[in-house]
C-alpha cells in the first residue's frame, strides 16, 4: 500500500516542479537601464543652476526619469503641480521626451524634484541630456523655465535594455 501511495505523490511533486520550471522559461527578463543614476549640470537661466540627479527606471518600453536639481524654488509648490518635458538626445540621432506633471510637494528653498517623468525607449537606446537645446522645460504656476544641460551625464548616458 505504501507503494502505491507514494508513486501519485512523486509524480504530482514532478509535475508540479516542470510547471514552475517551465513558468521560469517563459517568464518576461526584467529590463534594465544602466547606469541607473547619473548627474548632469544645468543653466536654468535667471532661475539658477547646478548639478541635477538623474534617476531611470524601465519596464519594457516603458521607462521614466526622476530629476531633483540644484535649483531651489522660491515659493511653497503643491505636489503634481509643475509641468515638464525633458528631452534627452540619443546616441544614434534624435530625441526621446520623457514628460509629465509629477512633482512632490515643495516648500519654498526646496531643491525642484521632478518626476517621474514618462517616456517610451527601445533595447539599445543611449540617452543624454547633454545636446544643442534646452534638455529641461517647467512650467510653474504659468512660469515657463527652461534648462540648458552644460556637461554629459555622468558616469555616462543611461543604456536601455
Amino acid at each position: 500500500m505504501r507503494k502505491s501511495i507514494r508513486r501519485p505523490v512523486a509524480r504530482a511533486a514532478l509535475a508540479v516542479g516542470a510547471v514552475a520550471v517551465a513558468g521560469l522559461a517563459f517568464a518576461p527578463g526584467a529590463a534594465a537601464v544602466s547606469p541607473g543614476s547619473a548627474t548632469a549640470t544645468y543653466d536654468c537661466g535667471t532661475w539658477g543652476g547646478g548639478s541635477a540627479t538623474l534617476t531611470a527606471t524601465q519596464s519594457g518600453t516603458a521607462a521614466t526619469i526622476t530629476l531633483t536639481s540644484a535649483v531651489t524654488t522660491p515659493v511653497a509648490v503643491g505636489a503634481d503641480q509643475i509641468s515638464a518635458n525633458l528631452t534627452l538626445a540619443k546616441g544614434a540621432g534624435g530625441t526621446t521626451v520623457f514628460s509629465g506633471k509629477a512633482n512632490p510637494a515643495l516648500n519654498a528653498g526646496d531643491p525642484v524634484t521632478i518626476g517621474p517623468l514618462n517616456g517610451t525607449v527601445a533595447s539599445g537606446d543611449s540617452l543624454d541630456s547633454y545636446f544643442a537645446g534646452t534638455a529641461l522645460s517647467m512650467t510653474i504656476f504659468g512660469v515657463s523655465v527652461n534648462c540648458d544641460a552644460t556637461t554629459s551625464q555622468a558616469p555616462g548616458p543611461f543604456v536601455f535594455d
